[in-house]
């Protein structure tokens, strides 16, 4: 027994398996490694064992000391992984080896390098494998190893997060997941981002598809505060994965904006960051390709709010461009932002009641716009060369939009405006991309053949300047010009003559181009049409002076940048040698002088001007003039000049071929810049202030010419001084002469008024330089020739209504400004006055010291002159003084159309800036009233205040037409330190008028406060020649200085302007103008010159006394009422006042127009998560949305004395429209306030309750009645065919003031409703729509049939349309909202009233339309004899 037993234990070992032999790192390693799938032989059992995972872990830690651990662990994970691939049993096995290899990463056991981002990728394929609960214990161990990323390798561990929260996201084995996932996230963005670790993380973060949009944007918000840290050479590679990232729909507004801000946030970063830049504008440009969305997001983007505006904004928007079909609307989109701006600053400047904190916001953001273009262009050289098309593109479009709205656009503040923007961004590409060079010519070529002469120009004047500026690379594109040349003919006439103006420096270089340009115009001279001939006239002139000017300032210098050099070197550069132009094109300018009157004129001004540059010529031009001269001059004969043969008739119209005036006055303007001592004539006068040629060395030959010219022009003086105008004539006209021999007449006496003017000239430039004893003979010379040209200019008006071309109709001091015209049309650019300003300042002088000497005071006169003025009447003096003002005129309007540059500007118009001291001057002495004239002249002193009221309004418009001209240039100083010089003759008896008291804010100490030059003029002579004007009812001498205060106020400061408005207003108080337009001027003043909101007070008060004078409906006012606030508005005036007021309002409604557009992209932009101010400045649209709220309180107060007045029909119609605008207006207003869907709403600020409040009280309910009262009106009135259009447009502005007092009082019940605030409690709307319609009986039904057929589609669809305001639910308010119960009777009225106004009222028709009447159905024709009109219980 006791054996046996000791034998079963035995024996039951000898059964039990052995265990399986285990195997070593390294035998792993080798099986591994000669293992093949296909083979039979099983897997060692060690391996398969669960018992062997500790040991096989233990083997990974002892290979992580090793020495080279990175080697030997990634080669025995290799080898377990391979393994576990290919048999599911080692499974259990891929977690452990995973976090056990995650903690050593995590621990630094193991290095970080290629071998362990080779482990992470492997376990990817092996992650689907390991349990969920393992898996969330490693995604926790990840998330804790975060803050400890500092190195790109460290972020190796990343590569298996995504796939490990996507596995549990999906899974069932763990509770709520999609809560994990979201505190996973959570945990990664509270913790802290290394620069290597935020670049992972986008990398990764688009395989996270289960973050919510709020998440997405707190990421994205994470990443751009993080890119600061980021280094320069992996912003790249970042921004092409958040673009990844944005076209996978992953918060693509907020990556496009991330990406804007931050690059147009760097202000400087060298090199090396333009050429970051550059990159990822290529990685832009490849990602809209790809996804076009991308760019519709920076489009939307750049439209929504300028203020993302800046340099990477225009680079990225020019990237985008390279995209077919994104092209244009980029390009697009950049125009129209910088047009806005330049718009907004524009108004802002123009505006009154913006603040200066406003102005001044909207001139920085526009400067910054143009800097931000010039920087995107400056550095397109940086690896950006593929946006140098779209950047062409964009230069030529600011040329062309210039037509749209900034054509006067006023160059100041740093500002260079579109025109010059456009042209610096083609001349920068011009210079540093030799690429766009020929692209940038062939370009303005064919727009300059394209497009409207307008948007012409500039390019032209860019062509121009690229010239100027770099002429030895343009002589490289000279095929182009020659191209471009040849359609020289089928140009408009102005655009082919500036563009060979534009072409002179560079025909001066290149003796190919001038002589293809002279074959041109050569060509063009032989055109059938005139306008052709005209500009190759001008431009051979300009050829041949350009060349005289390149004499004159020396060879023509190529020397330009290092970009030009190569270029210069092969190009051809010719120097003008040899014989002249003009004498190379001596038979071209023959041909000139057989063309039509216009050449001619062109011709003999251009030879003027060549003898200006280049007095050496004189000879050679005397010469060539000589001979056609003498076709003309009749030396032997009775009457020495010609003059019939200088007109022509064709057609039966009679035309001026020979501009004989002209002639004469060239070779007169030539003779008087000879050297003094040539001649023995008495006329040593041929000199003028300060012209005379310097060069003396003239050949014998040559004077001859010269002498012979002068002989005649003295004889013609002579002969002209004591001719009968009728026998120059011939035949006197009578009863029996043809129209055609009349208007022949009419066009010679328009050449010899010229003449008489060109002896006016010389005999005037003497006046000023000889002596007292000669002087007396010159004066009756001057009286001679000024009888000989009135009576010349009487002979033109008699004879009035001709065709012909050119004549010297001279206006009347009866005439408006609007309405002068000389020369027998509109004064144009080619006219040129025969009349040198000197002279015409001499005349001024002469006709004052004449007064002074000849009684017109109460000095003595000298025995000298009491001479001459024993007999001569003062009628004379008047004549000359008529004369005089007359010319002045005329010279000043002429100044305001030549170029500056012109040779004749300072020849012809001089020192235009002395003219306005001897204006003002004769001004005060017209108005003074000598004792010894009224005295002795009694009877007649009413009829010669008439006579220099005329002189006084001539003297008044000359000196407005001075400051006009001189108003934007640098001599304006000068002028106004000139007219504050002078003061009146004393205090008179108007001065009492001038406001006794001083005005508000007046300086009371005179001599402590230093007047500016501008206010002495104001407080010395404008104020005394208002009150003095004002005195003598000379109401249009009035307006004359109003309109001139108005031109100097321009140039005030704010405090000097608020002065001359109170000053005004006090004019307003004291003076009862009778005259509406005076009235209308001075109120103008008072208002405009007045600081906002005062103005608006100004026009409140205004409107109130309107109200007392005017009278309402129901209380008619005394036609003999006084009004004690302002003696200015009485029955007279009233209208042109109310009127001037309206329109006031109605601008003010404009710029709030302006304003809420402004506030609307304020408040889109403010809804953006992204976008913030780079500046840290305030947001404009609070200080925006106060100030309208204020300038529209003041309207209403304004508007509700309107509503209460008796107007008449065109004032109440006007007074609609303007409410239906300003409710139009509210309404916007409101609009905004209302909070989108998922934004708190916020409340009204109180400025707005305020608004709100006497809107409804003072407004609303008052306009109803007037619309009651007007459509009564309508019915009363005298039934006729001009009441008809009345009527319709009437039925259309009424029923558009209620709909948008409807609309607004909508937005109003969702903002009370919404804030709890009652908004309408002041709108009694239960009331104040209480209408209902009244049969009147005395109106026939026949009557109403005049309009009814015009108009029965609109009443039928009056009839059928549903109100646009049902769709709201007005009716549907709650009690404490509305402020009172809306019953169904007040709903009818309405409905009444808006169909009665779609439906005409009856009008008397005409007598087919009252037969078409009986075919109407009567219930038809009877509706439209209803009448609106209050209800009785309401009354």
């Amino acid at each position: 027994m006791t054996s046996a037993a000791a034998k079963t234990p035995s024996a039951a070992r000898h059964h039990q398996p052995p265990p399986p032999p285990s195997l070593s790192d390294v035998d792993i390693v080798q099986l591994a490694q000669l293992y093949h799938p296909q083979s039979s032989t099983p897997l060692p059992q060690f391996l398969l064992s669960v018992d062997s995972h500790q040991t096989l872990i233990s083997y990974l830690h002892s290979r992580a000391s090793s020495s080279n651990p990175s080697l030997a662990v990634s080669e025995y994970l290799s080898a377990l992984l391979s393994l576990a691939q290919l048999h599911s049993s080692l499974s259990p096995l891929v977690p452990l080896l995973l976090s056990s290899y995650i903690s050593l990463f995590t621990s630094h056991k193991i290095p970080h390098d290629k071998s362990s981002l080779s482990i992470f990728q492997l376990f990817v394929s092996h992650i689907e494998t390991v349990q969920i609960h393992d898996l969330t214990t490693i995604v926790d161990l990840i998330i804790s190893y975060l803050p400890q990323i500092i190195d790109s390798e460290d972020t190796h561990v990343l590569t298996i997060l995504a796939k490990c929260i996507e596995l549990i996201r999906f899974s069932n084995d763990v509770d709520k997941p999609l809560e994990y996932v979201d505190k996973v996230f959570d945990k990664i963005l509270s913790c802290d981002w290394s620069k290597v670790l935020l670049l992972k993380l986008v990398e990764i973060v688009k395989d996270l598809n289960f973050i919510g949009k709020g998440k997405r944007r707190e990421f994205l918000e994470r990443v751009f505060s993080g890119m600061r840290n980021v280094d320069l050479q992996d912003l790249p590679g970042l921004v092409y994965q958040l673009l990844v990232l944005g076209s996978k729909g992953f918060g693509k507004k907020e990556v496009i904006e991330g990406i804007v801000m931050y690059f147009g946030g760097v202000k400087s970063g060298g090199s090396i960051m333009r050429q970051v830049e550059g990159t990822v504008l290529l990685h832009v440009n490849f990602a809209v390709k790809q996804d076009p969305s991308l760019g519709q997001e920076v489009l939307g983007l750049v439209r929504s709010d300028y203020r993302v505006f800046n340099h990477f904004t225009v680079a990225i928007l020019l990237s985008v461009a390279r995209v077919k079909r994104l092209t244009d609307s980029s390009i697009a989109v950049l125009k129209t932002s910088l047009f806005a701006a330049y718009k907004d600053l524009k108004f802002a400047r123009s505006c009154k009641w913006l603040s200066s904190d406003l102005k001044e916001h909207y001139l920085h953001t526009a400067r910054n716009m143009e800097q931000a273009v010039l920087r995107a262009v400056s550095e397109s050289n940086c690896g950006r060369e593929h946006v140098v098309p779209s950047t062409v593109q964009l230069g030529f479009v600011l040329l062309e939009g210039i037509e749209e709205g900034t054509k006067n656009y006023e160059k100041s503040d740093d500002m260079i405006g579109p025109d010059e923007l456009g042209t610096q961004v083609l001349k920068s590409l011009f210079e540093v991309h030799d690429m766009s060079r020929n692209e940038i010519i062939e370009q303005c070529k064919l727009r300059i053949l394209s497009l409207k002469p307008e948007q012409g120009f500039p390019v032209i004047r860019l062509l121009g300047c690229l010239i100027c500026t770099y002429p030895c690379p343009m002589l490289e594109h000279i095929s182009h010009l020659k191209e471009l040349l040849d359609y020289f003919i089928f140009m408009n006439e102005k655009v082919s003559s500036h563009l060979v103006a534009a072409l002179l420096p560079l025909i001066r270089s290149s003796r190919d181009l001038q002589d293809y340009t002279i074959l041109v115009l050569r060509k063009a001279m032989f055109r059938r049409e005139d306008s052709i001939r005209l500009a190759a006239t001008s431009s051979i002139v300009n050829l041949i002076l350009a060349e005289k000017q390149s004499t004159k300032d020396g060879p023509f210098s190529c020397q330009d940048s290092s970009s030009q050099a190569s270029s210069s070197q092969q190009a051809e550069v010719y120097r003008a040698l040899g014989s002249s132009l003009f004498q190379e094109l001596n038979g071209l300018l023959q041909r000139c002088l057989y063309q039509q009157a216009k050449v001619r004129e062109i011709l003999y001004h251009g030879l003027l001007k060549l003898v200006l540059v280049d007095p050496l010529i004189s000879g050679a031009v005397f010469d060539f003039l000589f001979p056609h001269f003498l076709r003309f001059y009749r030396e032997d004969a009775d009457v020495l000049l010609d003059v019939n043969q200088c007109t022509n008739s064709e057609s039966g119209k009679v035309y001026i071929q020979e501009p004989l005036d002209c002639l004469l006055s060239c070779i007169s303007w030539m003779l008087l810049l000879q050297p003094h001592g040539k001649t023995d004539h008495p006329s040593d006068s041929w000199t003028c202030f300060g012209f005379s040629l310097t060069q003396e060395n003239e050949q014998p030959g040559k004077a001859w010419s010269k002498e012979s010219l002068s002989n005649a022009l003295s004889k013609i003086r002579n002969f002209l001084r004591n001719a009968d105008t009728e026998g120059l004539l011939g035949k006197s006209q009578d009863t029996g002469s043809t129209p055609l021999e009349e208007e022949k007449r009419r066009c010679c006496s328009s050449i010899l008024l010229g003449i008489i003017e060109v002896m006016l000239n010389v005999v005037g430039t003497e006046l000023g330089k000889t002596t007292d004893v000669k002087k007396l003979e010159l004066e009756k010379e001057l009286f001679d020739f000024i009888g000989n040209f009135e009576s010349l200019d009487r002979n033109i008006c008699r004879q009035g209504g001709g065709s012909t071309q050119r004549g010297f109709i001279w206006p009347t001091a009866s005439n408006t400004a609007e309405d002068l015209e000389f020369s027998g049309s509109k004064l144009c650019q080619e006219r040129i006055p025969l009349l040198s300003t000197s002279v015409i300042y001499q005349l001024l002088q002469n006709t004052m010291e004449s007064w002074r000497y000849d009684g017109f005071n109460n000095n003595v006169a000298s025995k000298k002159h009491s001479q001459l003025s024993s007999g001569k009447a003062p009628t004379q003096y008047y004549k000359i003084l008529s004369f005089t003002l007359n010319i002045c005129l005329r010279q000043l309007k002429a100044s305001s159309v030549v170029r500056q540059q012109d040779p004749l500007k300072m020849l012809i118009y001089g020192e235009i800036k002395q003219l306005g001291s001897p204006l003002l001057k004769i001004i005060w002495w017209l108005l003074s009233e000598p004792k010894s004239m009224t005295d002795s002249r009694k009877k007649d002193a009413k009829k010669d205040l008439d006579d220099r009221k005329e002189y006084i309004h001539l003297g008044l418009l000359s000196l407005k037409e001075l400051l006009a001209v001189i108003s934007h240039e640098s001599d304006y100083s000068v002028v106004i330190d000139d007219l504050a010089a002078v003061s009146g003759p004393g205090d008179e008896a108007g001065n009492a008028m001038d406001c006794d008291i001083d005005t508000e804010g007046e300086k009371a100490d005179d001599i402590l406060y230093k007047y500016t030059s501008e206010e002495l003029f104001i407080k010395n002579s404008i104020r005394p020649l208002i009150s003095m004007l004002l005195a003598h009812s000379f109401f249009r001498e009035v307006e004359v200085l109003c309109d001139i205060i108005m031109l100097i106020s321009n140039k005030l400061p704010e405090e000097q302007r608020n002065l001359v408005g109170n000053w005004a207003k006090c004019i307003c108080k004291t003076s009862k103008v009778s005259n509406p337009k005076a009235a209308k001027s001075i109120v103008s003043i008072a208002i405009l010159l007045t600081s906002p909101p005062n103005d608006l007070i100004i026009a409140e008060d205004m409107a109130a006394e309107l109200l007392k004078v005017v009278g309402s409906e129901s209380e008619k006012v005394d036609s003999q009422v006084t009004l004690d606030a302002y003696s200015i508005i009485n029955k007279s005036t009233s209208a042109a006042l109310a009127s001037l007021i309206l329109h006031l309002v109605e601008s003010v409604i404009l710029d709030t127009e302006w304003v809420i557009r402004k506030l609307k992209v304020y408040s889109v932009a403010n809804t953006r998560a992204v976008l913030v101010n780079q500046n840290g400045e305030r947001d404009p649209g609070l200080a925006l949305e106060e100030t309208v709220y204020s300038r529209a309180e003041s309207v209403v107060k304004v508007l509700s004395s309107f509503v209460m007045m008796d107007l008449k029909d065109p004032q109440a119609e006007q007074l609609v429209r303007i409410a239906a605008r300003f409710y139009k207006n509210l309404a916007q207003m409101s609009k905004l306030l209302i909070a989108s869907k998922g934004v708190k709403q916020a409340l009204p600020s109180l400025k707005y309750q305020k608004l709100v409040e006497v809107t409804c009280s003072q407004l609303t309910a008052p306009l109803y009645n007037f619309m009651v009262v007007m459509q009564k009106k309508q019915l009363e009135s005298t039934k006729s065919k001009a009441l008809v259009n009345k009527i319709k447009r009437e039925n259309r502005c009424i029923p558009d003031l209620i709909y948008q007092i409807e609309d607004n009082e909508k937005y109003l019940i969702q903002i009370s409703k919404a804030t709890k605030i009652n908004l309408l409690r002041h709108a009694k709307r239960s009331t104040s729509r209480d209408f209902k319609i009244i049969e009147p009986q005395s109106f026939s039904v026949e009557e109403g049939a005049g309009s009814q057929d015009a108009d029965d589609n609109d009443a039928a669809r009056g009839e059928n349309e549903e109100d646009p305001r049902d769709e709201e639910g007005n009716g549907a308010e709650d009690e404490s909202v509305v402020g009172a119960e809306d019953d169904d009777e007040g709903n009818e009225a309405e409905d009444a009233l808006m169909a009665a106004y779609d439906s005409p009222p009856a009008v008397e028709a005409s007598e087919s339309e009252d037969e078409a009447e009986a075919d109407l159905p009567k219930a038809k024709r009877a509706k439209m004899t209803r009448v609106v009109e209050d209800s009785d219980e309401e009354a």
